[in-house]
């Protein structure tokens, strides 16, 4: 093992992995409450401003699996790996329209998770905790995939043994790092770090964009150089969108932009705003990410060009890097990659501890608990998210996180009619929600599984005409049909429907802010 270790690179790695560990146990020291609460450790005192915020939602918008999977997957199919790009600008503007909203209520009402405004909404509990689990289920695995993101880059340092003991060590040492910090600081300490976290990656993706073209002759010879490696080398892969590709390409955009903000860890970070137009600010200049998204997607492009061979499509931007820079910028550039692998795991543990604790222990296990007792049991189920976490990476090959996480993107975008529709109106019966939502989960399961969960489309005909569809897309319009029409049944039987907790003012009421709120930047 030690013989083939890249010395260099591993010293720089550590020097600045070492120094972001030291940043993330001060985090736990800055602005903190005297009486820690869910608010307080499970939304940063919901007080961050435009640029926390800016850079919080980045930092667990794009990720360490975004850095490696994006350009693994242009590298491997080419242009169709772009839908990346579409879906990231199509996502704003509804952030822009309806987190606003979400934000209003949930700081009226003292909500912490999305499952809690559906419980407000609707008055269901059942369906709150459909909400719930569907969301701890998504998340699990888009943790451990943040895990694979370091891995690959531990491998190509040189941190490789037959023995498992060591070939696990570095990961599990990193993850306890990111635990011990997520207890004592909550989402203050992923918050302090995304900024650094960005800068870094900023720096490693504009050093890659213009020194890599300097050493092919320029971008025109980079294209060329891709176009002929697709032609002979990947049957399945182009440059240029073809027609059969079209469908899957725009429903896989759309369902994903659907599906983003879905999630419970970019809800946790717009519910840590310290007011409304802290997201709408933010919903205007978090496209500057997408530039960053489309570069790095182009080193997918130079990959293929470079002619790089790998085992797995997913090593290739860090043999890109280590075949283009000199070893003291790659451990730099490693370094960054694995910080983006372990702050949106911060943000995703503390999502799923706070869905846990306020939606499944408070509500079924001990009603009456107060604010400290569900603080303590939100630190502690954050322990067990990252420790499964990492367990699922360390037992289970690697394919089977990528595989459930495309089955968690497909599931969380089922949570869809409940949290995003119901922000403008209660249209739907909470008994139809809950049956669209099973309809919707038992769907796109289905879909997954005839597909062997190796990939998230799947190809359907209607009326004559063909296409291949994004399976989350497929089945949310199930799930919009069943929710619809077992509204109408339900109410022309006279079922009732439960009470709502929330008004109409309660969903602009982002001018506002509790006297005493201190903005963070």
């Amino acid at each position: 093992m030690l013989s083939r270790i890249n010395w260099i690179e591993l010293l720089v790695f550590l020097a600045f992995f070492t120094a972001f560990t030291a940043l993330g146990f001060l985090a736990s020291r800055w602005h903190v409450a005297k009486k820690q609460t869910m608010d307080d450790w499970g939304l940063g005192g919901r007080q961050f401003g435009t640029l926390i915020t800016w850079f919080l939602v980045g930092g667990d918008f794009y990720t360490a699996y975004t850095i490696i999977a994006v350009p693994a997957l242009v590298y491997g199919v080419g242009a169709a790996g772009f839908f990346a790009l579409p879906y990231s600008i199509i996502v704003y503007p509804f952030v822009f329209a309806a987190m606003p909203r979400l934000w209003s209520v949930c700081q009226k009402h003292g909500l912490v998770t999305p499952a809690d405004f559906v419980r407000s909404r609707y008055g269901s509990h059942w369906l709150a905790a459909a909400v719930a689990i569907t969301g701890v289920l998504a998340v699990m695995p888009y943790i451990a995939l943040q895990l694979v993101g370091m891995e690959v880059v531990f491998t190509q340092m040189g941190l490789k043994a037959t023995s498992a003991l060591l070939r696990d060590f570095p990961i599990t040492v990193a993850f306890g790092v990111l635990t011990v910090y997520t207890y004592s600081a909550g989402l203050r300490a992923p918050a302090f770090l995304a900024f650094f976290k960005d800068v870094m990656i900023y720096i490693i993706v504009i050093a890659a964009i213009v020194a890599i073209p300097l050493r092919f002759g320029g971008y025109s010879r980079i294209f060329h150089l891709a176009s002929a490696h697709y032609a002979v080398s990947s049957a399945a892969g182009s440059l240029i969108l073809r027609p059969g590709e079209y469908g899957a390409y725009a429903s896989l955009a759309l369902g994903s932009a659907l599906a983003a903000f879905m999630y419970p860890h970019t809800v946790t970070s717009v519910l840590a705003s310290a007011n409304g137009q802290v997201i709408r600010r933010n919903a205007v200049f978090l496209p500057a990410y997408t530039l960053l998204l489309g570069l790095i997607a182009v080193l997918g492009i130079a990959a293929a060009a470079s002619g790089l061979l790998v085992s797995e499509n997913k090593e290739a931007v860090p043999a890109l890097l280590a075949s283009n820079f000199p070893r003291w910028f790659t451990g730099f550039s490693f370094a960054g990659i694995a910080i983006a692998a372990l702050v949106p795991a911060a943000i995703m543990s503390i999502a799923a501890a706070n869905l846990f604790t306020r939606n499944l222990y408070l509500e079924y296990l001990k009603p009456h608990s107060n604010d400290r007792e569900q603080t303590q049991v939100a630190k502690r189920a954050s322990l067990v998210v990252e420790l499964g976490a990492l367990f699922f990476v360390l037992v289970f090959p690697t394919r089977y996180a990528v595989n459930l996480q495309l089955l968690g993107g497909i599931w969380i975008l089922q949570t869809f009619p409940a949290i995003a529709l119901g922000l403008w109106g209660r249209w739907f019966h909470h008994r139809g929600l809950l049956i669209g939502w099973a309809c919707g989960m038992g769907l796109g399961t289905y879909l997954s599984y005839i597909q062997r969960l190796q990939s998230s489309t799947y190809p359907i005909r209607i009326a004559g005409y063909s296409a291949t569809l994004y399976i989350g897309l497929i089945a949310l319009a199930l799930n919009l049909l069943m929710t619809l029409a077992f509204s109408l049944v339900f109410d022309s039987l006279g079922v009732p429907r439960l009470q709502d907790a929330t008004d109409d003012a309660d969903y602009l009421w982002i001018e506002k802010q509790a006297l005493g709120t201190k903005n963070v930047l």
